[in-house]
């Protein structure tokens, strides 16, 4: 289905759900609405209540959370119009989708690849625990050896330090490294890559896989990243970086493909408990964080925006898709030049509330773009999360964006970096689908 008739479809499902509801609940249409913007209203603040307090309070809020879409259920169900607002829910999703999906430019530039030969001795890491044992269950080993790779496997039980592992390795005359673990491991390897120029491959054997994702790798059959061996093309990217002052006014740097973190996901992680205990250590810790009575106050400051005392930012490598302002998506590409920056500042819950509704820029959320962005703090260290490590860095602390510094090896064929779905814009989607009509139906005439 072209964007002309994916817009049409839009259209024509937006119109029906707001039909249902009136030529079906007449007049009640209003009443339902009311309610269920109600309901969701009282939830989302209950979850601000849930999240910032703790003892009775805390509970009070839960069970308002819980409560409150139950008791619209059970009002629809009681004037015998649930099936009415199912199915107006269900044609809105697909009106939605359908307009979405219709903004997408289906020749957008993908980033730029070249053509190259196979390396003549590559070099691979692997963590075997990397998402739950992947690098056994698809036997990488053995396919990697091969094709003629060098195999570097990390004992669980004796950590390495796996940027001096793969510097070895270029001393020895490797002249592609790579790795098989989780985005962690991959920045560190991705970073020795960059300082010798050398290609670099991911091998989408870890956890998540964002980087690999954003490369349009296949996630779910690592074993296929391996054809960038044999038959794969080259990318430039970028590469975060970030800057702290060491001892003796040394600079220390750390390398992060995907986004470094600060503020209260950072928080929480760095404190032991947490990974013996996650939701008991996030439900305790989020209250105080949340309302600023513990953790670093920040200061953020860039080119193009200030911010003081947000309770988390977000620095990614390249910015995420507009239409996922939660930073939680896709990149559209990994070259842009441009740092992502995303600050979350929510003070009550009516803030909280309008965020959870809307979810874009506005009240509670900045979304800019920089090369350089220096996060400060009212404590000499901070705790920090690049690409998933958790760690403690001293203030200031910079990050900056260097372009086109990583070689990125991929294979020739892989499933792609899917369009990013754009926000929803009903005046584009009701153009596209009228204007794009009229002017086929001139071509038809002529």
């Amino acid at each position: 289905m072209n964007r002309r008739w994916t817009a049409r479809l839009a259209l024509a499902a937006g119109t029906a759900a707001l039909l249902v509801l009136l030529l079906v609940a007449g007049f009640s249409s209003i009443l339902l609405v009311t309610v269920g913007i109600v309901g969701v209203t009282l939830a989302a603040a209950g979850t601000w209540w849930m999240l910032t307090h703790t003892g009775p309070k805390r509970l009070l809020a839960a069970v308002l959370t819980a409560a409150a879409p139950l008791v619209v259920l059970a009002l629809y169900t009681a004037a015998g119009l649930l099936w009415v607002v199912l199915l107006s829910i269900a044609l809105w999703a697909l009106a939605v989708s359908a307009g979405r999906a219709a903004l997408v430019e289906d020749d957008a530039p993908g980033m730029p690849e070249r053509s190259v030969d196979p390396p003549r001795r590559p070099f691979l890491i692997m963590n075997p625990r990397s998402g739950g044992g992947k690098v056994e269950r698809f036997h990488l080993v053995q396919k990697a050896t091969a094709l003629g790779a060098q195999v570097a496997v990390l004992d669980p039980n004796h950590p390495q330090d796996v940027a001096e592992l793969a510097r070895q390795a270029v001393r020895d005359g490797a002249d592609l490294l790579g790795v098989a673990g989780g985005d962690g491991t991959q920045a560190l390897v991705a970073g020795v890559a960059s300082e010798h120029d050398l290609p670099f491959v991911v091998i989408s054997a870890g956890t998540r896989n964002h980087f690999a994702m954003d490369l349009g790798l296949d996630r779910q059959d690592p074993a296929t990243c391996l054809e960038a061996l044999t038959d794969g093309v080259e990318l430039r990217v970028d590469l975060g970086r970030v800057h702290t002052k060491g001892p003796g006014d040394r600079s220390e740097e750390r390398v992060f493909v995907n986004n470094a973190s600060f503020g209260v996901y950072a928080a929480v992680v760095q404190s032991p408990a947490y990974r013996d205990d996650k939701a008991h250590t996030i439900l305790a810790m989020l209250p105080d964080l949340l309302t600023h009575h513990s953790g670093a106050r920040l200061r953020v400051r860039s080119e193009s925006m200030h911010l003081d005392g947000p309770q988390a930012v977000l620095i990614s490598n390249n910015p995420y898709g507009r239409g996922d302002s939660a930073g939680l998506g896709r990149r559209e590409r990994l070259d842009s030049g441009r740092l992502g920056v995303l600050g979350l500042d929510v003070g009550n819950a009516a803030e909280a509330t309008e965020l959870l509704l809307r979810r874009r820029q506005g009240r509670g959320l900045t979304v800019a773009t920089t090369r350089e962005v220096v996060i400060d703090a009212d404590l000499p260290v901070i705790p920090v999360g690049v690409d998933g490590e958790s760690l403690m860095l001293p203030t200031p602390v910079r990050c900056r964006l260097d372009a086109g510094a990583l070689r990125v090896r991929v294979p020739r064929n892989r499933p792609g970096v899917p369009h990013v779905t754009p926000p929803l814009d009903w005046g584009r989607v009701r153009h596209l689908a009228l204007s794009m009509g009229r002017v086929a139906a001139g071509r038809d005439a002529r």
